[in-house]
């Protein structure tokens, strides 16, 4: 077999593939004669500079598998490799390491300011007085979201005697007690932390959750790192924070516009160190990621299951002719009762009703897991890594079959037990559509089509009049709404599908409703 190496593969990835296939090295590329010839080959390696466009993937008629030796996949078109059985897979763990050191890096550099001692020495300054640091040991870290980073930094901080305090909403108490780490709310990891780091994914839900109210509410001499996403904290609020003495310092290393630009409210600001996205650049990880994908370029053309696949996973015509309509109506019912559960999932049970139940239904239920968990990870969740994420966080997963389905030709039932909560949702098709028929105990009809709001509240006039005027106002534009019932009198729920973010004050606005006993908005673009 043979592998095209398009761009940038380290030496190291090359000579493991070397040992099996034949490895043609082409870097810089020119995409017609990628075209030319990819006819070829049975494997593809690029980084970011080569574009995989479907015109490529249509040439590559023996393809069987795309390396990206990154994370990003934008430079491939995954749906085109996908609907042609090619396997797409990249590296997702192999800058944890960078990633997780720089965070430290940054964490020591502003208890010591040590890039502000080093550029005042330079210029012939002695100033022993002015830097004097202050001590990890003793103090309490705040991580953000406990993925892979965030727990490989919790560990590095124990080593130095701090104690972690953590937030991360779908961690449990069984790993959270194995990792030695206290478990809160974000207000208390905001109240009690020393140094605060972030490891969340950039979603509309995290984007800013750390703004100027949050840090008021911190300790005085709090410090903040942020390797994860830029927008994260918000820049403005944490330039005036850290003017004003609410926040020590503060080291950023990603941001919402990257490179920055001039004037950028961060730069210049004394106590603010800045790296220009440096959290993966290390010469290790670039040997890690073009291993990484090489490793899986070597299981994929021996036949064997490749564990970074971005796609999902290979499934039988048969099947998946029956399956496929229901794969992103299965995606959202996982990502909805992920937002109405509260607290660490425990348990997630899938019942699938009517004649759905005569095919293999397990690429569904990964769906469910992977529409859960994407809007919470700090990486990327597909369909071949669902269901090992779901195992890291001691998740369990049934999955049930039931012959005939009440009302409906075929319905997916999915049931999350948290800590203080029981979530259930349900769905099916309508025609093509996929539709949510039920949540908890209300019957519904919702098109899970962008974003929706759901509000339960007391079933009386004005209601859902000011709920509309409030969205109206802050000119959300509301396509769709629905009531559901339920046998609980004076009880109802309120669907409202949603075209535009919805700020956190917009929501809390909502919540303050007299008569609105909750509000939860289920993004589906975070899946």
């Amino acid at each position: 077999m043979k592998v095209l190496a398009a761009d940038g593969i380290s030496e190291q990835g090359i000579k493991l593939l070397q040992q099996d296939f034949t490895v043609d090295v082409r870097d810089k590329l020119p995409a017609e004669e990628l075209l030319a010839i990819i006819p070829e080959y049975d494997a593809l390696l690029v980084r970011s500079a080569s574009k995989v466009t479907a015109e490529v993937i249509e040439k590559g008629a023996k393809l069987k598998i795309i390396g990206r030796a990154g994370v990003g996949v934008d430079n491939i078109d995954i749906p085109a490799a996908t609907a042609k059985g090619i396997i797409v897979i990249n590296s997702p763990g192999g800058n944890t390491i960078a990633a997780t050191e720089h965070t430290m890096a940054m964490m020591l550099s502003l208890a010591r300011h040590i890039p502000v001692a080093n550029e005042t020495t330079q210029k012939g300054e002695w100033n022993r007085k002015k830097y004097v640091g202050v001590e990890l040991k003793g103090k309490t870290l705040g991580v953000i979201g406990m993925g892979r980073i965030g727990s490989g930094v919790a560990k590095r901080a124990q080593a130095f005697d701090m104690k972690v305090i953590a937030y991360d909403p779908y961690i449990n108490e069984e790993r959270a007690e194995a990792m030695h780490v206290a478990v809160g709310t974000l207000d208390d990891v905001i109240r009690e932390a020393d140094f605060i780091t972030v490891h969340m994914p950039l979603t509309p839900e995290t984007k800013g959750m750390i703004g100027l109210k949050e840090m008021q509410r911190m300790k005085k001499g709090v410090r903040l790192i942020n390797c994860a996403r830029g927008g994260i904290i918000d820049e403005n609020d944490l330039a005036t924070a850290v003017k004003e003495g609410l926040v020590a310092g503060a080291a950023i290393d990603v941001f919402t516009s990257e490179p920055i630009p001039e004037g950028h409210p961060l730069v210049g600001v004394p106590g603010i160190i800045l790296t220009p996205h440096l959290g993966a650049s290390t010469v290790e990880a670039q040997i890690g990621v073009s291993l990484d994908v090489a490793e899986g370029v070597k299981a994929a053309l021996n036949g064997e299951p490749v564990a970074t696949a971005v796609n999902m996973a290979p499934v039988s015509p048969q099947v998946m002719r029956v399956i496929a309509p229901y794969l992103t109506l299965a995606e959202r019912l996982g990502c909805t009762v992920c937002s109405l559960a509260e607290g660490a999932i425990k348990s997630v049970e899938v019942t699938y009703s009517g004649e759905i139940t005569e095919v293999n239904t397990g690429l569904l239920t990964t769906a469910v897991i992977k529409g859960m968990l994407n809007p919470v990870m700090e990486n990327e969740v597909n369909y071949v890594n669902a269901p090992g994420f779901a195992k890291e966080r001691n998740i369990k997963i049934t999955e049930v079959k039931e012959r005939t389905a009440e009302s409906f030709a075929n319905l997916i039932t999915v049931k999350v037990k948290a800590k203080d909560k029981e979530v259930t949702v349900q769905g099916t098709l309508f025609g093509d559509e996929g539709r949510i028929v039920r949540i908890n105990k209300f019957r519904v009809d919702v098109d899970p089509h962008a974003r929706i709001l759901i509000c339960p509240h007391i079933n009386r006039p004005g209601v859902i009049g000011t709920v509309g005027t409030i969205m109206g106002q802050a000119n959300i534009n509301i396509s769709g709404m629905q009531v559901g019932k339920s046998d609980v009198e004076g009880t109802n729920l309120m669907v409202l599908s949603i075209d535009n973010d919805i700020p956190a004050e917009i929501l809390s606005k909502v919540k303050e409703v007299d008569g609105i006993f909750d509000a939860k908005l289920v993004n589906f673009y975070a899946i």
